[in-house]
């Protein structure tokens, strides 16, 4: 795992903190606080970054008064990274995350007993998901290892998942929502071909990247992105054979989920409940889908073991939220947001 590097500078709302020497985390904490025993660390989404996500703020100051401090973990694949970016090398930037903050906060408080819970916005959830139900360490890939250094990832106190919409379905809502579905169903079987002909290069050793040209047409920003990986986000196979990125589809088969939600209690990686936050005006998620049916199916598969590890009080679709809960109108579901995540924080803090 890391070893201890400490805090490397410190800015007018709070701390910047060197994980190691390419991985940062940015703790939301004012001059002259008191340090506070435990941590809420907050993972983004595909293309996001420091202070990318709206409501950051809002839970900021919802636990400012609490014993537990905010954390922004920056991984290798934030910002214009994530088209080479890849689950399994995600979930180890957090394992090294919560081992430097646990350090961190035990050095502060060395009486103390620190808890950590790790919250993921969109794909962050996808990290959460994996970190809790893959295997620990992560297996050798046999095909293409590049980047993963299986160390042994710790347990979380709690874990949240914000946002958790699919990719595969967002993409396809989004052909036919402009009125371009044949045009973009063209483009879009090119690719895959093109992907599934050009995954790697030079004996598994490299990712190939996709035209901009093409990748552009289907509305995915102009970054590099490998056909590893857009095959993962697009799983053009499911639901019968979905790709590693494709965890949260209404379609996907009891079977898959088994595999997922089903596998975090024998993994013994989580030690209190999940809490699942469905926005409920999620514009990347169809409009004809069921929300709280999905939620029920992921909790059956969650809960299907001897320990129910569902977190009943406080999961559900949060009213009115867009994805990231940012722009006009959206006060009421932050308020919501930050309740629902202080409530289930404090839930943990009084776990044994």
């Amino acid at each position: 795992m890391c070893s201890f590097h400490g805090v490397v500078g410190s800015l007018d709302d709070g701390k910047l903190h060197h994980v190691t020497e390419k991985l940062v985390a940015f703790e939301y904490v004012k001059p002259n606080t008191p340090s506070r025993p435990h941590s809420l660390v907050f993972v983004g989404g595909l293309g996001d970054g420091l202070g990318t996500v709206p409501y950051l703020k809002t839970l900021s100051a919802a636990v400012a008064n609490t014993q537990w401090s905010l954390f922004s973990l920056i991984l290798n694949s934030s910002y214009e990274m994530w088209g080479m970016g890849r689950l399994g090398r995600d979930v180890e930037d957090i394992a090294q995350g919560v081992e430097y903050i646990t350090k961190y906060k035990k050095s502060l408080l060395p009486d103390q007993a620190p808890k950590i819970v790790v919250m993921g916005h969109s794909t962050g959830s996808q990290d959460v998901l994996h970190y809790l139900y893959s295997p620990n360490p992560l297996p050798i890939d046999p095909i293409f290892d590049e980047g993963l250094l299986h160390i042994h990832r710790p347990a979380l106190d709690g874990a949240i998942m914000q946002a958790p919409a699919s990719d595969r379905e967002g993409l396809l809502e989004k052909f036919h929502d402009k009125g371009k579905g044949a045009e973009q169903d063209g483009v879009y079987l090119q690719l895959v071909d093109m992907a599934k002909r050009v995954t790697y290069a030079e004996g598994n050793t490299h990712d190939v990247l996709l035209p901009l040209s093409l990748t552009s047409k289907l509305g995915f920003p102009p970054v590099p992105l490998s056909a590893r990986r857009f095959l993962s986000l697009v799983s053009p196979d499911s639901p019968e054979n979905p790709e590693e990125d494709d965890v949260f589809s209404s379609d996907l088969t009891d079977k898959r989920l088994d595999e997922t939600f089903g596998m975090i209690v024998t993994r013994n990686l989580l030690k209190t409940k999940l809490l699942v936050l469905y926005s409920g005006d999620d514009e990347y998620v169809p409009k004809s889908l069921d929300k709280e049916k999905l939620l029920q199916r992921w909790k059956k598969a969650a809960d299907k073991s001897f320990q129910k590890i569902w977190d009943d009080e406080y999961s559900g679709v949060v009213p009115g939220a867009s994805h990231n809960l940012g722009g006009d109108g959206q006060d009421q579901a932050r308020r919501n947001l930050a309740a629902r995540v202080t409530g289930y924080l404090a839930n943990v803090e009084k776990s044994a």
